[in-house]
């Protein structure tokens, strides 16, 4: 299981004004909590016992459990192919664009589970490809944040056309 914690209105309280006088390095890891980056990925950005650095900060009401996810097996790497992924064409009528929808909703929450929600609602409801794409930009760079460029480039190609060239 994989745990995401977030910061409470207490932990956003004390990033802006350092009212509790949080010791280094339970300030430096308040600030690296976002809802986003699990155990694990915290491990990486807090010094020390991550764990009890944790315990510490939810005990006093700084960070609370954001979500649980059952851990997922890493997706199958794309079989390499000999011509370059093209940009699906634009689509036109309102059922590809509805299809569209909900095989990138599907791909959000599969890969991202409940952290996929806000946007998995707002790409829903969507009118049209000129409210999806930006959404759809939004949503890769979730994924990228979620899961780095494993999740968020085949999400690119088959959606918006392509990974960054950044």
């Amino acid at each position: 299981m994989t745990t995401l914690y977030r910061k409470t209105a207490k932990g956003q309280a004390e990033i802006e004004t350092r009212a509790h006088r949080l010791s280094p390095r339970l300030r430096g890891a308040l600030i690296v909590i976002d809802g986003q980056r699990s155990e694990s990925d915290l491990a990486k950005l807090i010094a020390g016992d991550v764990a009890a650095t944790l315990q510490q900060l939810e005990a006093d009401g700084f960070i609370d459990v954001f979500a649980v996810l059952a851990d997922r097996p890493p997706a199958p790497a794309p079989a390499p192919s000999a011509e370059p992924a093209r940009a699906p064409a634009p689509a036109a009528s309102s059922s590809s664009i509805e299809s569209i929808k909900r095989d990138a909703v599907r791909y959000l929450n599969d890969t991202m589970g409940p952290a996929a929600e806000g946007i998995a609602i707002r790409i829903e409801r969507s009118k049209g490809m000129a409210d999806l794409q930006p959404l759809l930009v939004q949503a890769a760079s979730l994924l990228r944040s979620f899961g780095g460029a494993s999740a968020a480039d085949p999400f690119m190609s088959r959606f918006i056309g392509g990974p960054p060239t950044t």
